[in-house]
């Protein structure tokens, strides 16, 4: 590999775990946050940081040296700044894009989301697959991986078990496989030399959500006690929302909501397990 990687969305989630990656590895990168007091919290060294607004083009740095690799974790989750999906999701995301072919960049990771093509009809998965599209169109070498729940979605679990009860809609059969942040880090850092254009990936182990909730339960130390909900009380409170709420409110809402009505099951990966994750996030909600 010649030449240095950039990872763009560094303070979050999967940006964190990847920036430690990066380091420990032994890489040569650059990560872009548009927080310096989080970006100093990652303990990387003051030339691995760069403050950088990804939605406005102008803000990005002038880079000297060959850049090999863009990788991106860019997306609204909970952000509150008045930013749209399409702000963030796509025009963030094409804006590295073309800092990436301006910088005549080897290729470009996107981390966008398990089964988003078919999914295009919710508000965050239409912007990350326009994006998708245009990558695909722009030339430029790339891999999509598509992960499934990350660990740190499965907290709403928790903070249900917190109140003595889990709450699901129909049976809580549907199955799905999430994967800790650090796991994913590693996968992503693989396909930096993997010719695979796109890689679906998940958790070591699959789940019904009814035993997620049990694990969630027993984490926090209370008795199995999980509420099954008629199916129609989601599609409701579904339609309720989008009339009543604001997109970056209803858009996250949404995207859950229909993520637990189907089955999201990836190829397994990894060695963390969402039991010890419970246990050790339970004393912290």
């Amino acid at each position: 590999m010649q030449g240095k990687i950039i990872l763009a969305g560094a303070t979050g989630y999967l940006g964190a775990y990847l920036a430690k990656e990066l380091k420990r590895q032994g890489h040569d990168f650059l990560a872009f946050g548009r927080s310096e007091e989080k970006l100093r919290n990652l303990d990387l060294n003051e030339n691995q940081w760069q403050l950088v607004e990804v939605t406005k083009l102008a803000s990005f740095p002038k880079i000297q040296e060959p850049i090999d690799t863009v990788i991106s974790t860019v997306g609204i989750t909970r952000q509150k700044d008045g930013l749209s999906y399409m702000d963030v999701d796509y025009q963030a995301n094409l804006n590295l894009l073309e800092f990436a072919m301006r910088h005549r960049a080897r290729k470009f990771v996107y981390v966008s989301v398990l089964n988003g093509a078919q999914m295009r009809h919710l508000e965050i998965t239409a912007a990350k697959e326009r994006f998708v599209d245009t990558l695909k169109e722009s030339g430029m070498k790339y891999t999509i991986v598509r992960p499934n729940g990350f660990f740190s979605d499965m907290k709403d679990f928790l903070t249900m078990a917190k109140s003595g009860r889990i709450y699901l809609f129909g049976d809580g059969e549907f199955k799905l496989n999430p994967i800790h942040g650090q796991d994913l880090a590693r996968v992503v850092l693989d396909s930096l030399a993997s010719p695979q254009q796109e890689i679906e990936v998940g958790g070591p182990d699959i789940f019904t959500q009814n035993e997620i909730g049990k694990l969630a339960l027993e984490a926090t130390g209370k008795k199995v006690k999980i509420v099954h909900l008629p199916d129609w009380i989601r599609r409701g409170v579904l339609g309720m929302m989008r009339i009543l709420t604001s997109s970056k409110t209803y858009g996250p809402i949404e995207f859950f909501l229909n993520m637990m009505a189907r089955d999201n099951i990836a190829p397994r990966q990894g060695v963390h397990r969402l039991e010890t994750f419970f246990r050790e996030e339970s004393d912290r909600i």
